[in-house]
């Protein structure tokens, strides 16, 4: 293999689940990039909300996990690049799509690694989910002078706030937590409302919309009540947009009320990796020109070896909780 290296480090530390609720972090031999690929000394990784199926244990998991396994949303320094690798170098501070980023290096193909600019030095930069609110705004066709819904204002829901806010959309923020609700209001909602009754939250929204409902609402919870809710908010001939990860088992919809409203429904998860990285590119961009700044939504930061605390507060959110990174001292 033809390989350039900035340094030869023979280790590196990675987490494995062990078994649901459980981690280990052990020392492991340091991957070799192969060809069309690159090797990335990673500053950290962000714990995605997805990781919360696995790390409960359900049946389908095998346990231990691979070295690394889940970490996907990883940025750092790429360290050793494979054979026949042209678009990038050793030292360029990227951002990766790769799977087994809780860990201080990682592999990624040439393809899914994005550079970062001298304008975001020393800031952390998760990409994948960056990318994915970038991908979600472009394929809810916000524009402005629209009024959107937003349910649940986690991490996503509070990045896609500021973004269709800087478009010059009215952004109405329904959230269950206060902390949320003023992360909202930071991020430009123009209202938010509770989310504790269903009927007092449509009508809520009826009188801020003058009875027309929504022209977009998205749904960032992931649970049937707010998918039940979204319907309910979005106008005639508006779209729903599902930004929230349903991994807990089949939903249902009232397709009534879809039909009457003539409702265009959109699934917002991306599955093309060519896709997510062009979201990541746009996300670069729009983060170093200040179109929106993600910084002050990381609320948690941990060590590696504090990987199974960030993944419980990731589920139970905890008081002024919002983003956890994962930060690596190699």
């Amino acid at each position: 293999m033809d390989s350039t290296t900035m340094r030869r480090p023979q280790e590196m530390k990675a987490a494995l689940l062990t078994g649901p609720g459980r981690i280990a972090v052990e020392a492991q031999s340091l991957p070799a990039p192969g060809p069309h690929q690159v090797r990335i000394r990673l500053e950290g990784c962000g714990v995605c909300a997805s990781n919360l199926g696995p790390w409960a244990g359900p049946d389908w998991m095998t346990f231990p996990t691979e070295p690394g396994g889940l970490g996907h949303e990883g940025w750092g320094y790429i360290d050793a690049l494979g054979s026949d690798v042209h678009s990038v170098g050793v030292g360029d501070r990227v951002a990766a799509l790769s799977y087994h980023a809780y860990a201080t290096y990682d592999i990624a193909d040439e393809t899914m690694v994005v550079p970062l600019p001298p304008a975001l030095n020393g800031k952390p930069f998760p990409g994948e989910p960056l990318g994915c609110a970038m991908n979600i705004f472009r394929r809810s066709g916000i524009t402005a002078g629209q009024t959107i819904a937003i349910i649940g204002i986690g991490f996503l829901g509070a990045l896609l706030t500021q973004i269709a806010s800087k478009a010059g959309a009215r952004v109405i923020a329904i959230s269950r937590r206060p902390f949320s609700l003023e992360i909202a209001e930071r991020m430009g909602a123009a209202e938010t409302i509770a989310m504790d009754d269903h009927w007092r939250i449509i009508e809520d929204v009826r009188k801020l919309t003058d009875g027309r409902f929504c022209d977009r609402v998205i749904e960032a919870v992931g649970k049937q009540w707010p998918l039940d809710l979204a319907a309910e908010l979005a106008m005639e001939r508006g779209r729903l947009i599902i930004a929230g990860y349903h991994q807990d088992g089949p939903r249902q919809v009232n397709m009534q009320l879809w039909n009457w409203r003539g409702l265009d429904v959109v699934n917002a998860h991306e599955r093309d990796p060519a896709t997510y990285v062009q979201g990541i590119r746009e996300a670069v961009d729009a983060v170093a020109t200040g179109q929106f700044d993600p910084s002050s939504l990381y609320t948690h930061t941990y060590r590696l070896d504090q990987l199974d605390q960030a993944l419980n507060d990731t589920r139970d959110r905890p008081q002024n909780f919002l983003k956890a990174l994962v930060m690596y001292d190699e």
